[in-house]
C-alpha cells in the first residue's frame, strides 16, 4: 500500500509523539505553505490546541474533499463554483495536493486543491473542513494562487501565529529562495504496482557536483538492481529488474544534501556541440531562429549574454504557467504553439530558441525544497536550464521568474540553495535502456512492464537540517 510522505517520514515515532508532531508541526506549517484567505485582510492565525481524540487519517481528508467537490459539481451542471472577490469561477477538479492535507485540530482539517476553468487557467484553492470521516463539510474556500502565482505570502511571528504579507513586501525566502547554503534530508519513495509480468524500472540517483554534496544514507530496493552510468550527461541511474512477487513493495532512497546557491560558473573543456543541436522535443530550426531573432530585436549585434536575456524576457512576457493540456513533456513546439505549460515547457522553449541563434543551452531536473517550512511533502519535480555566454555557464529558472516578477532578475543567473538536482540532459541513452528508446528526461521512476510503459506511484518529502 502506498503511504503518503507524512506517514513514511514519521513511521518510527511512538503514537503519542507522532500525534503531537502532526498537530503542532504540520498543523502550523500548512497554514503557511498553502492556506489562503481574503486577499486584502491581515487576520492572524491562532495556535492550535491539542485535541484529546485520535487524528483523522490523511486518506480520509482526501476522500472528504473529493466527495465535497464531486457533490457540488453535480449540483452545478458539471462545475465547481468558487467565489473570488467579485468573480464567480466555474471550475473542474484537476488534483488534490496530497502533500498538503493536514489535521488542524479536533474534527478540523485542511486541503489544497487545483481546479481549472474552461480557459485552462488553474486556481490553487484552499479548503477548511469540519467533521468526522464520511461527514465532512467545508467551512471556508479561498483562492491562493492563479497559474502558480500567489496573491500573498505568509510570515510567522515569534508567538508562532501567522499573518498575511503582500507579495511586494515578502522577502526572497518567503518567495521560495534560500540564498547562500541549505542542508536537508531528501526522501524519494516509489511503490511497485501490481505486476503480472516481468518489469524493469529506472530511477535517477542524485550525485555530488561543485554545488551540491550528496550522501545516499539509505536505499531500500526490491528485486535485482544495480547502478548504471550515463557518461554523456554524467548521470547515475538505479536500474531494477522486477517480478510479480515484488508487487506492492516500496523503493525508498534517503539523501543527506548540502547545497550551495548557484551563480555563473566556469567549466573546464570546450562547450560540446550537442548543446547547440536538436533534441526530439527541443528542435533547432528556422522557425525557432526567426522567433529568437524577433525577441532579440535590436540587440542582434550585442553580446550573447544580452541576447539570452532578451529571450528570457520574451518567454516571461509571452508564456503562461498552466498545468493543463499536453503539458509536462518539455515539448518546445507545444510551448511555442500554445504559450502555456509548466517548467519543462518554459525551459525547453528557451533552449530551442537559444540554440537556434548559437547560444549553447542545457537542461536539468530535480526538486525545489520549500523555503517557508522545515519538513513535509514536495509538490513533484522541478526543472531549470543553463546557457553559455562570456566564458561561463549561467543558471536560469524562467518559470519561477514568471511566477514571481520581483525575482525575475534573480533567476537570470541564479539558482537558490534549496533544491536538489537528479539528472541532466534530454534523450538519455542507457544500457540497459527502455524498449521505448531514449528517455526524454528522468525525474520520476520510469517503469516498463513486459516492455510496455507503466506508472509507479512516487512521492518526495524533506526534512531540513537545522
Amino acid at each position: 500500500m502506498n503511504r503518503n510522505p507524512l506517514q513514511l517520514r514519521t513511521a518510527a515515532l511512538s503514537p503519542h509523539s507522532l500525534f503531537r508532531l502532526l498537530i503542532i508541526t504540520w498543523g502550523l506549517v500548512f497554514w503557511v505553505s498553502c492556506q489562503s484567505a481574503q486577499k486584502h485582510e491581515n487576520t492572524d492565525i491562532q495556535s492550535v490546541t491539542l485535541p484529546k481524540q485520535p487524528k483523522v487519517a490523511i486518506d480520509d481528508i482526501e476522500a472528504g474533499i473529493k466527495a465535497y467537490i464531486d457533490a457540488k459539481t453535480e449540483q452545478n451542471e458539471g462545475y465547481f463554483l468558487v467565489k473570488d472577490e467579485d468573480k464567480l469561477l466555474r471550475l473542474r477538479l484537476v488534483r488534490v495536493h496530497t502533500e498538503y492535507l493536514s489535521n488542524l485540530g479536533p474534527n478540523s482539517h485542511f486541503a489544497c486543491v487545483d481546479l481549472a476553468d474552461i480557459n485552462g487557467d488553474v486556481y490553487d484553492v484552499d479548503f477548511f473542513l469540519e467533521g468526522k470521516p464520511g461527514a465532512m463539510d467545508v467551512t471556508q474556500t479561498t483562492v491562493h494562487k492563479l497559474n502558480g502565482k500567489p496573491f500573498y505570502s505568509w510570515k510567522q511571528r515569534e508567538d508562532k501565529t501567522w499573518f498575511r504579507l503582500p507579495m511586494e513586501e515578502a522577502t526572497n525566502e518567503l518567495m521560495g529562495v534560500i540564498e547562500g547554503e541549505d542542508q536537508f534530508r531528501f526522501h524519494y519513495k516509489a511503490t511497485v504496482p501490481s505486476l503480472d509480468l516481468p518489469a524493469k524500472m529506472w530511477i535517477p540517483i542524485a550525485v555530488s557536483d561543485p554545488f551540491q554534496t550528496v550522501e545516499l544514507e539509505s536505499m531500500e530496493v526490491p528485486g535485482t538492481h544495480r547502478l548504471i552510468e550515463d557518461k554523456i550527461n554524467s548521470n547515475t541511474i538505479l536500474y531494477m529488474e522486477l517480478n510479480p512477487e515484488h508487487s506492492g513493495e516500496e523503493i525508498a532512497l534517503t539523501y543527506k544534501v548540502s547545497r550551495k546557491e548557484k551563480g555563473p560558473y566556469e567549466e573546464t573543456g570546450e562547450v560540446e556541440d550537442r548543446y547547440l543541436a536538436s533534441n526530439r522535443l527541443m528542435p533547432v530550426d528556422r522557425r525557432f531562429r526567426e522567433i529568437a531573432l524577433e525577441a532579440i530585436g535590436e540587440k542582434r549585434n550585442d553580446s550573447q549574454l544580452m541576447k539570452a536575456r532578451a529571450i528570457y524576457d520574451y518567454i516571461i512576457d509571452n508564456m503562461r504557467y498552466a498545468k493543463s493540456g499536453e503539458y509536462g513533456k518539455g515539448d518546445a513546439v507545444y510551448a511555442c504553439d500554445t504559450k502555456t505549460g509548466n517548467c519543462t515547457e518554459f525551459h525547453s522553449l528557451f533552449i530551442s530558441l537559444a540554440r537556434s541563434v548559437g547560444i549553447p543551452a542545457r537542461f536539468s531536473i530535480g526538486a525545489a525544497i520549500p523555503s517557508d517550512r522545515n519538513e513535509g511533502g514536495i509538490d513533484g519535480y522541478h526543472c531549470w536550464a543553463e546557457f553559455h555566454a562570456e566564458g561561463k555557464w549561467w543558471p536560469l529558472d524562467i518559470s519561477e521568474g514568471n511566477k514571481y516578477t520581483a525575482l525575475a532578475t534573480y533567476y537570470f543567473g541564479r539558482h537558490p540553495a534549496n533544491r536538489i538536482e537528479f539528472s541532466r540532459g534530454r534523450d538519455l541513452e542507457l544500457n540497459p535502456g527502455p524498449a521505448s528508446g531514449p528517455i526524454n528526461f528522468l525525474a520520476y521512476p520510469l517503469l516498463e512492464i513486459d516492455g510496455k510503459p507503466a506508472t509507479a506511484p512516487s512521492s518526495f518529502s524533506f526534512t531540513r537540517i537545522l
